[in-house]
């Protein structure tokens, strides 16, 4: 029997979620290569990196998938979950760590080790990387680009479409795929997401701009969240805020537990010393330990402070709502779920697959949004590369 001929693969992105998609199909003996229409690959990822690369997080699996409240993504992050992640990464060559909050990072708190090891591994395995050309759609079966020498095309056996959302555009996630005729009805609006919120700062908060807000909780809708949140001149920023992006697009009120470890009434007790001669701001510092920004946030927003335990505990954050998408870690919205079939091929353009940020979801910082473009390009990538090699199978003479 004659030999099926290698299957050919075109990855369109060169994000986190295409090279997996590539280094995948490779090494399975696709024939691959990768399409983007930056200069240089894996821009956003890269920057993500540039202050301590979290690739995922060490915690129970369950706990894990709980945080991505997305069913569809569930058998992707069974199949390629933290541990996997963790082997990937060794895999390269590039030690790791696990920090006090399982976050997991390579020893060296950079992105750019771990990327050129891992373009020298697809280099390797015979990837060819193409640069600076910009897929435009299709024309029957064919794929069209923009290139540097003018219009091209290509017609491999399947495609993993990997192109990212619509945030950060200078990096290249700029969401213009989502206008193609072919992928704009099966697309859901793009929103921010893991963004701060706008608030216009009265005069006193100037001189705690930069500062941190340790150990408060936040709460917004039905969702809470304890973490580091930052005062910055445009209004708050940090994971403590991010989480709650879900249920901030909905506009529901926002409040700070300033306290969360003391209930009202130890508040209260605390509250009831004497004070004698302190000011207000020392007696808060001595009685709760409450830092100056969290004193400062306090004044800012507990209007006359009559109440003072129950503004401790549920103070109101006056806001005037997320910042821009282009200023979002990340973004929701994009490939609706039903338009994939369970392999994250297109139902309605068999061969054609999806994988990363331009699929409908979204997630939290803390190494989940890597874990998830890692895991849909994984399992992308090797469905591409099965239905290429059934195409090339059905067409082999025997």
């Amino acid at each position: 029997m004659e030999r099926a001929p290698d299957p050919t693969i075109a990855v369109i992105g060169a994000g986190p979620a295409g090279l997996m998609a590539a280094d995948v199909a490779s090494a399975s003996g696709a024939m691959v290569t990768i399409y983007d229409h930056m200069p240089s690959p894996a821009r956003k990822f890269l920057m993500a990196g540039k202050s301590g690369l979290n690739v995922t997080r060490d915690e129970d699996p369950t706990t894990f998938r709980a945080a991505y409240r997305c069913p569809p993504l569930d058998p992707m992050l069974r199949a390629f979950g933290p541990p996997e992640v963790m082997a990937w990464m060794e895999g390269l060559g590039q030690n790791i760590f696990t920090g006090s909050t399982r976050r997991v990072f390579p020893r060296v708190m950079k992105a750019s080790p771990t990327l050129r090891a891992w373009l020298a591994r697809l280099d390797r395995q015979g990837v060819t990387l193409r640069r600076r050309w910009r897929w435009t759609g299709w024309d029957g079966d064919a794929l069209t680009f923009e290139t540097p020498a003018g219009p091209a095309t290509a017609t491999p056996d399947t495609t993993v479409l990997a192109m990212g959302g619509a945030s950060w555009r200078r990096l290249g996630s700029d969401g213009a795929w989502a206008a193609l005729p072919g992928l704009a009805p099966l697309t859901a609006p793009f929103a921010p997401s893991n963004v701060g919120l706008r608030i216009d700062w009265s005069a006193p908060m100037i001189r705690h701009f930069g500062a941190a807000l340790k150990s408060i909780a936040l709460r917004a809708g039905d969702m809470d969240s304890r973490g580091e949140v930052v005062i910055s001149a445009k209004g708050l920023e940090g994971g403590g805020l991010y989480s709650l992006t879900p249920a901030l697009r909905e506009d529901p009120p926002l409040t700070a537990d300033l306290k969360p470890d003391l209930t009202e009434d130890t508040v209260a007790a605390r509250l009831a010393k004497p004070r004698g001669k302190a000011s207000l701001s020392n007696h808060l510092r001595k009685t709760l330990r409450l830092t100056p920004p969290q004193i400062a946030l306090l004044r800012e927003f507990g209007g006359d402070l009559v109440d003072l335990p129950g503004l401790i505990k549920r103070l109101p954050i006056r806001h005037s709502g997320l910042h821009d998408m282009d200023e979002a870690i990340s973004t929701v919205g994009g490939l609706r779920w039903d338009a994939l079939d369970e392999t994250l091929m297109l139902r309605d353009r068999p061969g054609t697959f999806a994988a990363g940020e331009m699929l409908d979801w979204e997630a939290p910082t803390g190494g989940y949004l890597i874990t998830a473009c890692l895991a849909t390009g994984a399992w992308a990538g090797r469905h591409a590369t099965d239905h290429a090699a059934r195409i090339k199978a059905c067409g082999t003479s025997s």
